[in-house]
């Protein structure tokens, strides 16, 4: 019996595989999951329907989760954060963030470091976001 947060069995089989560099993908419900990731990815599908789950929700399951040491984000065109990205720097605090613009995402989404991809329903401009996995620390 799993005593933490996150419980699916699919996501934890996922993490435990993955390691120091390996990539996370938390991509909103307009996302193209079948082809915007790497394709040796797993993917997760989460998005249940629109809103449900969002990439906040499973963010925070991850960061109990995970070390992560770095986020990468959607950009958009203006350069100003949309509410999602302000959400998920304050998930962050202290981790370094990249913008990419639209295409420049997809790109990276599709680097072969991208070890997950966890699609979820979130409805919100903007609300893709891309984790590394950092080191685990001893206890």
């Amino acid at each position: 019996m799993i005593s933490g947060q996150l419980i699916h069995p699919q996501l934890l089989g996922a993490l435990a595989a993955a390691g120091h560099g390996s990539k996370i993908l938390l991509s909103d419900g307009n996302y193209p999951h079948g082809t915007g990731a790497a394709a040796g990815a797993t993917r997760i599908y989460l998005n249940v329907s629109p809103g449900l789950l969002t990439v906040d929700q499973v963010l925070a399951l991850l960061v109990g989760s995970v070390p992560i040491e770095a986020a990468e984000i959607m950009s958009p065109p203006d350069g100003v954060d949309v509410p999602a990205i302000t959400a998920y720097r304050d998930a962050l605090r202290g981790v370094p963030f990249t913008g990419h613009e639209r295409f420049a995402f997809y790109d990276a989404a599709r680097h072969p470091d991208v070890a997950i991809v966890v699609a979820t329903g979130d409805v919100r401009v903007y609300s893709n976001l891309l984790l590394t996995i950092g080191v685990r620390q001893p206890d």
